[in-house]
């Protein structure tokens, strides 16, 4: 009698990311927050468009991409830091009490530096947070298939206006993951103020923060970094007038604009703007701006610290335990501050 066959057992799939909408953009149309906003800043005296609008998903792939350029120092040599100090910031971290973080990565983009992070951090929930909805969502299906016993709850969301998280994103523990300098986008009384809603029990009620920060170095090599050669950096900027286009109903040419990236020595930043190459008028639903030929729009500041200078922030936030490592150019910072 034959015995009956033994049938392979199936591999469970991973289970799959929650995944919490908490931006007010929809399927129906843009948020009116969002118009409001990019209307206000369009009239203003100096025109302007906040750099949160580079992230639409055609703009995170282009940032992606820049990060790979040889100019674009920033992502390589932060990441040559963490591959150093892997241990000895979960060491770091354990020593604060923080045994199972919660790990909150804000402006997570494709999760890839926190993907090399989990293995020493270990956390109990990881938590992306990213105003591109779309491509986060597809990033956080990508986190669960590497690690598919880890709770994920991704959060599609404008953290800048606010880091009051919905009540599935675990209290106990919280650490804040922000690499890549992104708090250079704002300026030090506004970093100041958001780090303070990252301490805050009523908001971010964090008990650590990983934080990775530019750091001040010569004038040529900051600039290539944000004026690459291969004109990357120049589509970045650019493609933030078609998504204007969708979020406005504007009818920018984004032909018409010219890419400049300058360092402003005195404020200790590099300063992007999109420049007209012409006299141009620009429509949108209730409203209309003039440009004269060489007018600017101001698109992003990306300040630059001293290792001083930001201790200094964060004390001033209220974190009082604080560490970093730099590189062996001391180009580049990554922070541990702790509650």
């Amino acid at each position: 009698m034959n015995a009956p066959l033994k049938r392979p057992k199936l591999a469970l799939a991973p289970a799959s990311p929650q995944f919490i909408n908490c931006h007010p953009a929809t399927a129906q149309g843009p948020a009116p927050d969002a118009a409001r906003e990019l209307a206000e800043g369009l009239n203003a005296v100096a025109a302007s468009v906040p750099p949160k609008y580079f992230y639409d998903v055609l703009g995170s792939q282009l940032f992606e991409t820049i990060t790979e350029l040889d100019e674009y120092y920033p992502t390589r040599t932060e990441a040559g830091i963490f591959d150093t100090a892997y241990q000895s910031i979960a060491a770091t971290a354990a020593s604060a009490g923080i045994k199972q973080p919660c790990l909150i990565d804000l402006g997570a983009g494709n999760c890839a530096k926190a993907t090399r992070l989990i293995p020493y951090l270990k956390p109990k929930q990881y938590v992306p947070v990213d105003i591109s909805v779309d491509f986060l969502r597809d990033a956080a299906e990508q986190v669960q298939t590497t690690f598919p016993a880890l709770d994920i709850v991704g959060i599609g969301m404008d953290f800048s206006a606010g880091l009051a998280l919905p009540p599935q994103v675990q209290r106990r523990d919280r650490v804040f993951f922000y690499p890549g300098s992104s708090l250079g986008n704002f300026s030090p009384d506004q970093a100041l103020a958001f780090l303070q809603q990252m301490v805050d029990p009523a908001q971010g009620a964090a008990r650590g923060l990983l934080l990775g920060i530019d750091l001040v170095k010569d004038k040529a090599t900051l600039e290539a970094a944000y004026d690459d050669a291969l004109g990357v950096t120049a589509a970045f900027n650019k493609n933030l007038l078609r998504h204007v286009n969708t979020l406005l109903g504007s009818d920018f040419d984004v032909h018409q604009w010219r890419h400049l990236a300058l360092f402003n020595e005195t404020e200790s930043r590099i300063e992007m703007y999109l420049q007209a190459q012409r006299n141009l008028m620009v429509h949108w639903p209730g409203g209309e701006r003039a440009f004269r030929g060489g007018e600017r729009i101001h698109t992003e500041n990306s300040c630059k610290y001293t290792v001083a200078s930001m201790t200094a922030l964060l004390r001033r936030a209220g974190f009082t335990q604080i560490s970093y490592w730099t590189d062996p150019k001391e180009w580049f910072a990554v922070f541990w501050a702790s509650v």
